[in-house]
């Protein structure tokens, strides 16, 4: 497991309560309620507790109320729940770190329990809205049973994380596993790359029931359901490129090599039957479509990989080596330029027909397409392998290396 050298010596406690906050003067006093009744019980496990407060900029008086509760208080100054979270799992003293929202939609008193799964040894332990209780009212239906069991499921299809609730606001950690994660968005996305970062680091994580309380807040949450569900998946598709860009892109050039093979097996100017179905030239057009989107998908999605290992979201493979590797050879530029010139002679065979023919039609849309195509791909894996090139330097070294 990777561990960030910054945290090696420093811990003074065993658990930090972390609460990210802006503007929740109204509802901090029954988390901080929750969370010195959560310090007591672990107290009482002979482990010590601190409440930290990351503060986002509130302007309600949060800071100094929170203060007044004995909570230190660390501001944050950049702007977003992840932001928040980030600044304050740097800024605790605890080996361990639970977090939760300081909008009474959790009781931290189900946080004790977690730290003591993390004293068996996980690394990270979830809550689970799904499997405890959702009080009426606390989430809307569109987001119970549509979107996060889907932006969940996602998740476990892409990363195999085996997490049943992986937005959960509720969870604890060791401060050093997620300090190793490098950990980066801003965002309510957050949530997303600490689960998914964790499952493919190999960490160990485990689930406890727990309990959504509705929002105490008197005004609307800083969650807005359609953007920040949108931003979640996105951030998950383009973590995977495998789903994203190469399965898709394989398909399209599969079946644009298919449609080309039967229509060039097909006498000129007739068509292809199969039962009651069939194709003709036409179809070469769709299928030369086809194979230039899947080359922009695939080269796209190495380009996605680099840069995601770049960003420390996904480490290292020995296919993605090997993909690089070629590139550094120039093997993508040669296998570029090999596409481009044989659409260039497919071409030039066209327009010598053409001319030959005194500027007739010459009727050979096939050759046309295909030609076109095959440059058109050339000539992307070939821009594609220089985007590569730049920044692929430096990538971090692969695990077992």
């Amino acid at each position: 497991m990777d561990t960030d050298p910054r945290v090696a010596d420093t811990a003074e406690i065993d658990v930090t309560v972390l609460m990210p906050c802006l503007d929740e003067r109204i509802t901090l006093p029954s988390c901080i309620d929750t969370a010195e009744e959560a310090a007591r019980r672990l107290a009482e496990q002979g482990l010590s507790a601190e409440i930290l407060i990351s503060d986002n900029g509130s302007i309600d008086g949060s800071q100094a109320y929170a203060r007044s509760r004995g909570c230190r208080v660390t501001e944050c100054p950049t702007r977003g729940y992840g932001a928040a979270l980030i600044h304050g799992i740097r800024e605790a003293r605890g080996r361990f770190v639970v977090m939760g929202d300081s909008d009474a939609s959790y009781d931290f008193r189900e946080g004790v329990p977690m730290v003591a799964k993390l004293v068996e040894g996980y690394d990270i332990c979830m809550g689970n809205r799904f499997t405890g209780k959702i009080v009426p009212g606390a989430m809307p239906p569109m987001n119970r049973y549509i979107g996060n069991p889907a932006l969940s499921g996602v998740l476990n299809l892409f990363f195999n994380s085996g997490v049943g609730d992986a937005h959960s606001g509720l969870r604890a950690f060791r401060r050093d596993a997620a300090l190793g994660l490098q950990l980066v968005s801003p965002g309510m996305e957050f949530a997303s790359e600490l689960v998914v970062k964790a499952a493919l680091k190999g960490l160990k994580l485990t689930e406890l029931p727990i309990t959504l309380h509705p929002d105490g807040r008197d005004r609307k949450p800083h969650l807005r359901p359609w953007r920040d569900g949108w931003r979640h998946l996105r951030f998950l598709l383009a973590l995977s490129p495998r789903w994203l860009f190469i399965i898709p892109s394989l398909v399209l050039v599969a079946l644009a090599t298919l449609i080309a093979v039967v229509l060039f097996r097909t006498p000129p100017h007739e068509v292809a039957h199969f039962g009651r179905f069939w194709i003709g030239d036409h179809w070469l057009i769709a299928a030369g479509a086809m194979f230039q989107l899947g080359i922009s998908g695939l080269t796209l999605g190495t380009i996605a990989r680099v840069w995601a290992v770049k960003r420390g979201f996904v480490g290292r493979s020995r296919r993605l080596d090997r993909w690089v590797s070629a590139i550094r050879d120039d093997k993508a530029v040669l296998a570029g330029g090999v596409l481009t010139g044989i659409g260039a002679v497919v071409l030039a065979g066209v327009a010598f027909d053409f001319l030959r023919g005194g500027f007739g039609s010459g009727g050979r849309i096939r050759e046309m397409v295909l030609g076109t195509a095959l440059i058109v791909g050339g000539i992307q894996v070939i821009f594609a392998s220089f985007v590569v090139s730049l920044i692929d330097d430096e990538l971090p070294p692969r695990p077992g290396a």
